[in-house]
């Protein structure tokens, strides 16, 4: 193992947990590890609701920390303990001053972004949402404002043309690790040169805040397909874009949608009205065209493929959304 240098890992989901295995793998000097309290979030990942980068803690025998305050005394005092020279974050809150400025080589962050847009949250979904062709990967150095802080290095990559955030997130987690360990040699041989992202024009900025379930709901009536189709793909598979499934204008249900495709053609049909083509396709109507539906999820039941949808419908006519 290599003795320099000692490095705090912070992370605590799959993202993260993608850069942990490819630095213990390649054998760096790992001293500690921060994540995320256990929590009913990361039930489905683990068992007793561990993050995925603790349960890989557990089983590498790695010490780690899981704080609920950043700022609390007795965490920091133990984070001293393991006196880090570098630390490097991925997929993880806001760290205030007290834990990012502590190792004498700095702390930098991994950002799913080609900084300084993106800057946010959520930036995998929103390259996506706002229908960009390409997106990548950015590291820095951690400092007061949020992904502000100068640039280390970055790699680009195309995003295709009916790619959803999962298979997006799926192709970043793949290079991430190559990203971290390529800044890490850089920084230890002082061989970067980091780019400062002041003085930016912040009016030509697109951001990527946090997104809500309200944020997820589908508007049906919006003049563009092509937007209505990005939001789909780029909320797919999670949170998941959602409407309100109609029948017969007296019950209605939420319906979750997470894979479609859009088919540009001219009709004169009423915006949101539900087709259903032999048990096979839905298509639901927009002014440049219809949706169609490949895969989703009734409230109350499974999400599942169309057909499988179709079939479980009792009633298949005067359908619509809203």
């Amino acid at each position: 193992m290599k003795k320099f240098p000692k490095i705090v890992f912070i992370g605590s989901n799959h993202f993260s947990l993608y850069t942990l295995k490819e630095l213990y793998i390649k054998q760096y000097n790992i001293v500690g590890i921060i994540t995320s309290p256990d929590n009913h979030i990361f039930k489905n990942q683990g068992k007793k609701a561990f993050t995925p980068v603790k349960i890989y803690a557990l089983e590498n025998n790695i010490p780690f920390l899981q704080p609920k305050n950043l700022k609390n005394h007795s965490f920091l005092e133990n984070l001293k303990v393991w006196n880090a020279d570098i630390q490097i974050v991925v997929s993880f809150r806001i760290l205030p001053k007290e834990v990012w400025s502590f190792p004498k080589m700095g702390s930098f962050n991994l950002h799913a972004s080609l900084l300084p847009q993106y800057r946010g949250a959520a930036p995998i979904n929103w390259v996506i949402i706002n229908g960009e062709n390409k997106t990548g990967l950015t590291t820095f150095f951690i400092e007061e404002k949020i992904d502000s802080g100068k640039i280390l290095f970055q790699k680009k990559i195309e995003i295709k043309k009916e790619e959803t955030a999962g298979e997006l997130e799926k192709k970043l987690k793949k290079i991430s690790g190559y990203m971290v360990i390529q800044t890490l040699e850089k920084v230890i041989k002082n061989e970067i040169k980091p780019i400062s992202q002041k003085n930016i024009d912040s009016s030509l900025l697109k951001y990527a805040p946090k997104i809500y379930t309200k944020d997820c709901r589908i508007q049906w009536e919006n003049p563009s397909i092509e937007s209505i189709y990005n939001k789909i793909r780029g909320l797919s598979p999670y949170p998941t874009a959602w409407t309100l499934l109609f029948f017969n204008k007296k019950k209605f249900v939420r319906f979750k949608i997470s894979f479609v495709k859009k088919i540009r053609e001219k009709h004169i049909f009423p915006i949101g009205l539900i087709f259903i083509v032999l048990s096979y396709e839905m298509k639901i109507s927009v002014k440049e065209g219809f949706i169609s539906i490949i895969e989703g999820q009734i409230e109350g039941k499974k999400r599942m493929h169309i057909k499988n949808l179709i079939n479980g419908l009792k009633i298949r006519e005067n359908l619509f959304v809203r």
